[in-house]
């Protein structure tokens, strides 16, 4: 066998063996992320927070629902999601089971593509080039998810401000719809959140930099997003691949600064497409922020999981 061969032969072996870890291993590799921000007014007390993305839930996958359930033993103050909850038609109870033991909680919620419209088949090399594709799947019933969050007394903030009393902690919050599918209208939420809120709190699904820049505008101290599964496949050395959005690679998972007040936290997500059920180097997570209050000069904290190596490149 000449060195070509074996070269193509080894190449093969690893590209399947790296599929069938990602696919088989990684997808299920549950993992928290810790990071502690100074985002709150001066003499406020801590505030956790619990930021959960992406589910992209199936009906049969318990495992998942197991492990989000378990969340509810982190005791947070908020929780917060960044929407594409569903992978399939009938998801919302599957969704619901996993969300119930944090249900009593504070919560606030937006939504994302994949709440609106199924998942499809693509082309996988159109990950790759990071070229956005209009949805051409069924209709999802995102309408009957809502209805059962709001009834449980979450808050969708999509394309509207609500203010929360979180034992003494006042949170002003405000979200716009998927910008992805270019629903959001930032100009329904503009302008600075009334009073003297100990937080600005934005939500947005997809991390598109007009909607950060809106956010940014409006001193806003932190910005949750989700949508870019923190590249889903990322390479060592490198990081994500792509994002997905229009943000740089270095952002798609984690946290970082935008402008000079607001932080960024993009989560990497708890899931993946039905049709595209691998990642590499980039298990699915969901975040456990701890806000403190900021000291007159802030630095940069980068978040790092609290189970898995830390972000390279």
């Amino acid at each position: 066998m000449n060195s070509w061969a074996r070269l193509a032969i080894g190449a093969t072996t690893t590209g399947a063996a790296a599929v069938a870890y990602g696919a088989g291993i990684e997808r299920h590799r549950w993992t928290l992320r810790e990071a502690t921000l100074p985002v709150l007014a001066p003499g406020t007390r801590p505030l956790r927070l619990l930021h959960v993305s992406d589910l992209h839930m199936t009906p049969g996958q318990r495992g998942k629902q197991r492990w989000v359930a378990q969340l509810a033993e982190l005791e947070p103050d908020l929780v917060v999601n960044t929407g594409d909850n569903l992978a399939h038609q009938r998801a919302v109870p599957t969704v619901m089971a996993a969300l119930d033991p944090l249900m009593h909680l504070p919560g606030l919620f937006v939504f994302g593509s994949n709440d609106y419209f199924a998942p499809t088949p693509k082309n996988p090399a159109r990950y790759l080039t990071g070229k956005r594709t209009d949805p051409d799947g069924e209709p999802l019933p995102w309408r009957d998810l809502r209805a059962a969050l709001v009834e449980r007394g979450w808050h969708d903030v999509t394309h509207s401000r609500v203010s929360l009393d979180i034992d003494g902690v006042r949170v002003a919050a405000a979200g716009v719809d998927d910008p992805h599918l270019g629903l959001d209208r930032y100009d329904r939420v503009a302008g600075p959140a009334a009073g003297d809120p100990a937080l600005r709190l934005g939500l947005t699904h997809s991390p598109e930099p007009r909607v950060l820049d809106g956010f940014a505008g409006d001193r806003y101290d932190l910005v949750m997003a989700g949508h870019t599964h923190g590249g889903q496949l990322r390479m060592p050395g490198v990081g994500a691949i792509v994002t997905n959005c229009g943000i740089d690679r270095s952002r798609a998972r984690g946290t970082s600064r935008w402008g000079t007040h607001t932080w960024l936290h993009v989560s990497a997500g708890l899931g993946t497409s039905p049709w595209a059920p691998v990642r590499f180097a980039c298990p699915p997570e969901a975040s456990l922020l701890t806000l403190v209050p900021r000291p007159v000069t802030t630095a940069a904290v980068e978040a790092t999981p609290a189970s898995a190596p830390a972000d390279v490149g």
